[in-house]
Order: structure tokens, then C-alpha cells, then sequence
């Protein structure tokens, strides 16, 4: 197994059909701050430097552009290239917003991977104690993993493990994989359903309690969710799944992951629905679509109705 180059999830990169509209958008919808730049934003959970940079899309199809880990702590991007190349793997340097430059790398499903340099936060004090005027009275907590379907997702095993280090958690049956790069369950999650597309991006919250709230509130302005809340049984977090259809892709609030302990042992755990909800009830088969005529079903109800 390759020695870990990752810390921890630093940001992730959208693409957006117009900048100021996704700002407004997930300022609204999630509580989230942050500032407008000379053409992209940068928006925050609390008082990370950013989590989330919105970038025009142009002439490409609105869509998770990039997610970026930062590096283990002193290793710097020169030799953490070095030993990538060593790997195998091709790498080029582009330039990342506040963190100066970076190491781009695109996985075997072409999803682009971006590695930073590792930064203290400015202020080690825990969030709660740090003053704000900017933090509405509804946000997450923080940018917490990432989820991808995948067509191949033995294949995706392979290059994050041997590739960037990072270490196995737990399989669901054979099609289902999740990852780690510090004592949390999972930074990053692979199913296999036949095609390459993002699935979610997952936000922290602090309990359920704060979940209710959230849900409450998106639903205020017209998001409706399309699975949970539930209670996983691998990973056993608290989560409700709704979509964020402009740029294709699931928003999940969760709560109350599972801490590995240092000696934690992974496990296929068996593809049932007790694995994936120990409260019963599995997604419609929509969870797994991101096309126009899915949308309009979920709007409708159609799983609901049992209708074809």
C-alpha cells in the first residue's frame, strides 16, 4: 500500500452558468459566505479560507470542475510530485485561488483531482469561540466528502490507493466503496452504476437538530429531498439528499459519522437495505439519475405512486 499524501478535503470547484446567480444561490440555500472575485467567488462554511470557488463555465456544461485534499503536513508540492510521478502518474501545476498553485491529476474516470499545500487556519482557536458578523444562524459546519458514480469502481480503487494513499474503509458488496484520509469514515465514495458522474457533495452539520432546520429551509424556497433523512449502517451518519439540479449534482446534510478507531479494520459489509438505511426504506432509483425527465418524476412523485 503507498504511503498517504493526503491530510485532509480542502475545496471543491464548480462550474457555474453564471457566477453571481450560484453565489446568491448557495448563500441562500446553504448559509454559506464568502466573497466575489475578478470573475469566480469564494465561498466559506465558517472561517476556513474556502471551501467552495464558483467558476463561469463558458462553453462547458455547468458541472463539478475539480476537488482538492490538502497534502500531509511540511510535504511540499515539489516532492509530493516527485514521488506521484514515481507512481506512475502525470501531473501538471495550476494556479489555485489564495493557495497560489497546485498539483492537477485526473483519476481513470476523468475526474480531476487537485492537491494544495498544507495551511494551520489562521486563528487555532475551535470555530465556535471565533466572533463573526458574516455567519448566518443557519450554516454547515463544514465541507465534509465527496461522492462519485463510477463505472469501474475496482479500477478507482486501485489508483486513489496506489496513486494518492489513500486508505480503505469499508465495501457494500462489491459495487460500493468508501475512503479515508483521517480518523472520519469516509472523504471519498465510489458506487458503481454503470456511468461516471458526480453524486454529492456532502456539508457537515452539527446534529439533527440542525438537520431539521436545514431541511426546513430549503424547503422554504422550493428544494424538495429525495432520500432521508436516513441512518446508515456503514458509516452510520445521519444524512438527507437533496439536489442541487443546476449543476448537477446531490447536496448532502449529515451528521454523527463514524470516528475509526487506529486500528480499524475494513468490511464488506453485505449489499442490503440494512446497510445502506438501517431505518428501512432505500432511495428511488432516481437518487442515481441526473436527467431532466428524473427530476420531473421526483417533482411528481412518481416512485410514490408506483407508477412505471
Amino acid at each position: 500500500m503507498a504511503n498517504k499524501l493526503c491530510m485532509n478535503l480542502q475545496h471543491v470547484s464548480v462550474l457555474v452558468a453564471d457566477v453571481d446567480e450560484a453565489f446568491a444561490r448557495y448563500e441562500k440555500l446553504l448559509g454559506m459566505h464568502g466573497e466575489k472575485m475578478d470573475g469566480y467567488a469564494l465561498m466559506r462554511c465558517m472561517h476556513e479560507d474556502f471551501c467552495l470557488i464558483l467558476k463561469p463555465a463558458g462553453d462547458k456544461k455547468p458541472f463539478l470542475d475539480y476537488v482538492a485534499y490538502e497534502l500531509e503536513p511540511g510535504l511540499r508540492l515539489a516532492e509530493a510530485r516527485r514521488e506521484i510521478e514515481a507512481r506512475g502518474e502525470r501531473v501538471t501545476e495550476i494556479d489555485v485561488p489564495v493557495r497560489e498553485s497546485g498539483l492537477l491529476l485526473t483519476d481513470p474516470d476523468g475526474n480531476r483531482v487537485v492537491l494544495v499545500e498544507r495551511r494551520r487556519p489562521k486563528d487555532p482557536r475551535s470555530p465556535v469561540m471565533i466572533p463573526s458578523d458574516r455567519i448566518p444562524g443557519f450554516h454547515p459546519r463544514r465541507l465534509g466528502h465527496v461522492n462519485y458514480l463510477t463505472e469501474n469502481v475496482k479500477r478507482q480503487y486501485d489508483w486513489y490507493t496506489q496513486i494518492l494513499g489513500f486508505k480503505l474503509t469499508d465495501w457494500i458488496g462489491e459495487a460500493g466503496l468508501w475512503l479515508h484520509i483521517d480518523p472520519r469514515h469516509h472523504v471519498l465514495a465510489f458506487l458503481e452504476k454503470g456511468y461516471n458522474h458526480i453524486h454529492h457533495l456532502a456539508f457537515e452539520l452539527v446534529d439533527f437538530g440542525q438537520m431539521r432546520a436545514g431541511l426546513d429551509h430549503i424547503a422554504r424556497y422550493g428544494r424538495h429531498v429525495t432520500w432521508g433523512p436516513v441512518r446508515h449502517g456503514m458509516a452510520q451518519n445521519l444524512a438527507s439528499y437533496w439536489r442541487m439540479w443546476e449543476e448537477e449534482h446531490f447536496i448532502e446534510f449529515y451528521c454523527d459519522m463514524q470516528v475509526l478507531d487506529a486500528d480499524h479494520e475494513p468490511f464488506v459489509h453485505p449489499d442490503d437495505p440494512y446497510a445502506s438505511n438501517t431505518w428501512g426504506i432505500l432511495p428511488p432509483r432516481t437518487y442515481f439519475m441526473f436527467t431532466p425527465e428524473a427530476i420531473q418524476m421526483e417533482r411528481d412523485q412518481v416512485y410514490a405512486y408506483l407508477m412505471p
